[in-house]
């Protein structure tokens, strides 16, 4: 097959259709589907026939709100099969914030689940997954062939929208030669048609999208979880056998806190866990030792603005510490910056590479995030080691000054997790009339284990400094979590402003 050209079409039609591309665990009523690549395929040419027979003309937007199935996959690749731009939602937001999504993305159409129908305005036309009326998504498609559309050169494939925690949510324009070039770069010098991939994480965020793209175009089977469980994922491990897990550390916390279904449920099918999001702590990477120990770890970094493709293995073979992110991709130029210095051992990640979105839609408000050169500025402080590894600092708009001192909440996460009773942790600021702010933590203790907060504050005070070091300590059973899984920091800071006003106790 030739190189694709259209990322909504990447099924390779010389290869065996009869293959399983997708075990589909989110059908209604809870069945579980099976899709070949021969059934996938119509589905997504289906959608584009349809698609332009009701008239919508070539980059206009159609909408995707939905939990996790095989029609969401389906919608989205037809869409960008038919040069329409797909736009999948997360269906997390409260209503308000979904209605300013499909408003700012000019949305022509929605597909959604059943669950979500009522979500949208009621005059904006949707087609409904696992409906067997004519509103529904069977009855909407137009079954035949369709020769994908050629794009031109940064046209448009998809938008995907941030979570704006801190504002209304920016549209990621997307084009197709940018992830086109993703799945190209992922994929060499690498046979992965072997692989299940277990796909948890909501496929409106980068991490599953691309994951998905990947495993299609490679040949590989996807296990689709409708959302992540984690009983139900232990679970989907064990039953179907899959040999490739995706996740930010939260969730292979929580899967690892199964401690009854991973003794009696054989996860020795995985051979690879790639987490990424947030670093990863010495005490939970031991536990996936412990539970998975034939799975290699990728530490893995990526934007929504940047792609998945930034870092990888050293090119010298030398083993990559636990804690980096890896070393920079011969395929990405990446540098440091702190202020003008732009070769800093530490500052400001500042990207270029051809997966770089084309900008923000419909935010003339916004300065775009690129330097005069063309590099993508992701506002994610790093550190650079004697051997070039790269190491995740922290967010620099997470930074706070306690005192005339800069902390960097990453910096104490990743000192607490050093103690053999912390598995996660989490570092927010609270206000304080002398200091100006200072930190205060959420720990989540080894099971069995009930550190008492003084000891964690002065293991803290010991190996870190005396400014940095958490006034409040409290031990929680799990940290909130946002809608893409990862931790939930502004709702921990809330939480630690109540507590502290509260005085309340240590553990909870």
């Amino acid at each position: 097959m030739s190189a694709p050209y259209n990322l909504g079409d990447l099924i390779d039609r010389s290869r065996d259709l009869a293959k399983v591309a997708l075990i589909d665990l989110g059908g209604d009523g809870g069945e579980v589907r099976e899709y070949t690549y021969a059934a996938l395929d119509r589905l997504c040419s289906g959608i584009a026939r349809a698609l332009l027979a009701r008239g919508f003309r070539r980059g206009e937007r159609v909408a995707i709100l939905s939990a996790n199935r095989t029609e969401y996959l389906a919608a989205y690749y037809g869409a960008m099969r038919a040069g329409i731009v797909a736009v999948p939602v997360n269906h997390r937001f409260p209503r308000e914030r979904i209605a300013f999504v499909l408003r700012d993305a000019g949305a022509k159409l929605l597909f959604c689940d059943r669950e979500r129908r009522h979500d949208a305005s009621a005059d904006l036309p949707t087609v409904v997954f696992g409906d067997p009326d004519a509103a529904g998504f069977d009855a909407f498609l137009d079954p035949g062939v369709f020769d994908a559309v050629v794009p031109e050169p940064g046209e448009a494939a998809m938008i995907l929208y941030t979570s704006g925690s801190t504002g209304r949510p920016k549209g990621v324009v997307l084009s197709h030669q940018s992830h086109l070039w993703t799945v190209q770069v992922r994929m060499e010098g690498h046979d992965l048609a072997h692989h299940r991939y277990l796909i948890a994480a909501p496929l409106y965020h980068m991490n599953a999208l691309a994951l998905s793209k990947l495993a299609c175009a490679a040949h590989a089977a996807i296990v689709l979880m409708p959302q992540f469980s984690a009983p139900a994922y232990v679970d989907a491990i064990g039953r179907y056998r899959t040999t490739f897990l995706t996740a930010v550390p939260p969730m292979i916390a929580m899967m690892l806190r199964e401690r009854d279904r991973l003794a009696r449920i054989d996860l020795s099918s995985v051979e690879f866990l790639r987490m990424g999001s947030a670093p990863a702590s010495p005490g939970l990477l031991a536990a996936i030792a412990e539970a998975m120990p034939r799975a290699r770890i990728i530490h893995a970094y990526g934007t929504t603005e940047g792609g998945p493709v930034v870092f990888g293995p050293h090119p010298d073979g030398i083993p990559q510490p636990p804690s980096s992110v890896g070393y920079p991709h011969r395929r990405v130029a990446l540098r440091l910056a702190d202020g003008d210095n732009l070769d800093a051992v530490q500052g400001v990640l500042q990207m270029k590479s051809p997966a770089l979105m084309s900008g923000y839609h419909n935010r003339p408000d916004l300065a775009p995030p690129f330097t005069a050169d063309g590099f993508y500025v992701t506002g994610d402080v790093m550190r650079r080691d004697e051997h070039g590894f790269h190491y995740f600092v922290g967010r620099a708009d997470d930074m706070f000054v306690c005192g005339g001192e800069n902390i960097y909440p990453g910096e104490v996460e990743k000192l607490l997790e050093t103690h053999p009773d912390v598995v996660q942790a989490c570092v927010v600021p609270v206000g304080d009339e002398i200091k100006g702010q200072k930190p205060v933590a959420f720990c989540v203790p080894r099971p069995g284990t009930t550190p008492a907060e003084a000891q964690l504050r002065e293991y803290t005070l010991v190996h870190g400094p005396a400014y940095a070091h958490p006034r409040r300590i409290w031990l929680v059973d799990r940290l909130l979590l946002g809608p893409t899984g990862k931790i939930d920091r502004k709702g921990l800071a809330a939480l630690a402003r109540q507590r502290v006003g509260e005085a309340a106790v240590c553990v909870t």
